[in-house]
This record gives C-alpha cells, sequence and structure tokens, in this order.
C-alpha cells in the first residue's frame, strides 16, 4: 500500500463523516485545502482503487465512499484509527478514557474537546441499542464521578441515527464529524444507510 498524505487522508474522513453531502472534486479541495486538480489526483487513484465510487451527475463527476467493497471498508477503518492515534495527547488522554466504556458499538469523540486546551465538558456520541442504555447511562455516570471534566453525551440508537442524518439534524451532523474512537466498521454501515435514497 501506498503512503498515506495527509490530504488524502482529509479527503477521505471528509467523505465518510459527511453522508449528508455530495462532493466533487472542486467542492471537496476547498475542505482540504489543495487545489481541485490535486484533489481529482487523490479522487481518481482512490477510485480506481475501489475505496470511492464516481458518479456523473451533469458536467461535474461525485464520489462517495465505496462501503461495498472489503478492501475500502478495511482502508477506511485503517484512516478513521489512525486519526485517533495522530490526535493531539489531550485528545488522545481522553480516547483512552472513554475507551473504558463497553456498552455501545460507536463512539465519536467531538466538540470543543478537539480545539480547546481546557474544554468546559467532553461531548461524546453513543451509538447503542435501547437493551444496553441503561448500562451505558450507568458507565456514564460512573466516569463523571472520577474525572474532573464532565462527559456530555450524546445518545442515539441505531434507526435514530440514520433517520436524524437524512433530516440534517445539525449537532448530530455535526458530532460525526469528530473522532471515532471505536466502532468503525458500524461507523461505515451507518455512513452507507443514511446515503441510502
Amino acid at each position: 500500500m501506498k503512503e498515506i498524505t495527509p490530504a488524502e487522508m482529509k479527503a477521505v474522513l471528509t467523505l465518510v463523516k459527511s453522508p449528508e453531502a455530495i462532493y466533487n472534486a472542486n467542492s471537496l479541495s476547498k475542505v482540504v485545502g489543495i487545489t481541485s486538480m490535486g484533489t481529482l489526483k487523490i479522487l481518481k487513484r482512490l477510485d480506481l482503487e475501489n475505496i470511492l465510487k464516481s458518479r456523473k451527475i451533469g458536467k461535474a463527476v461525485t464520489y462517495k465512499v465505496n462501503v461495498e467493497d472489503s478492501y475500502a471498508r478495511k482502508y477506511i477503518s485503517l484512516i478513521l484509527v489512525r486519526e485517533a492515534q495522530y490526535a493531539n495527547p489531550q485528545v488522545k488522554r481522553w480516547v483512552q478514557e472513554l475507551k473504558k466504556i463497553k456498552n455501545t458499538d460507536v463512539m465519536i469523540l467531538f466538540g470543543s474537546v478537539l480545539e480547546k486546551s481546557s474544554p468546559n465538558d467532553i461531548d461524546v456520541l453513543l451509538i447503542t441499542d435501547k437493551k444496553r442504555f441503561p448500562k451505558l447511562q450507568q458507565e456514564i455516570k460512573e466516569l463523571n464521578e472520577i474525572n474532573i471534566k464532565k462527559i456530555h453525551p450524546m445518545y442515539q440508537t441505531y434507526d435514530d441515527i440514520i433517520k436524524n442524518i437524512k433530516k440534517r439534524d445539525k449537532p448530530l451532523l455535526n458530532a460525526i464529524k469528530g473522532i471515532v474512537i471505536m466502532g468503525e466498521e458500524k461507523f461505515l454501515e451507518i455512513y452507507n444507510e443514511s446515503r441510502q435514497e
């Protein structure tokens, strides 16, 4: 496998964390911060490798993650894990702390903790089923008793998150752009489901 460049990583992360958006090389280049030709080069290569799927809409070619391909799923899971590993030390500290939580399928750290050195609280999106929800609430309560910064949870079931992405719920769309701490494969399933017509 070729080395994954920061621009490539940012392009893939933007695509997978923005299921509500449709990107072409030009619109993605503004987010990634490189030229549209540089972005197009990345997108075409990832399309050739089957990591992305391209679709022509009028004159524009749009791209989305190819979650049907097992290699693409592994590649994107790797990038999601890598993002957490390359985070700053403060974020890594919370990644380790939050990994203690067991009753969730997907966990995403988001909000001020990703930008500020001293956030007021720790925002985390937790996706679980109704059966494990009381246990998950208890885990959060116990962690909040021992930590200086309080964990501010956003709870979602699998069905809720897909519905909320489809109806463009702003707080949720903001949350899924955070750092995936666990459940990369499940996160890709959510991406796929939320993109269905």
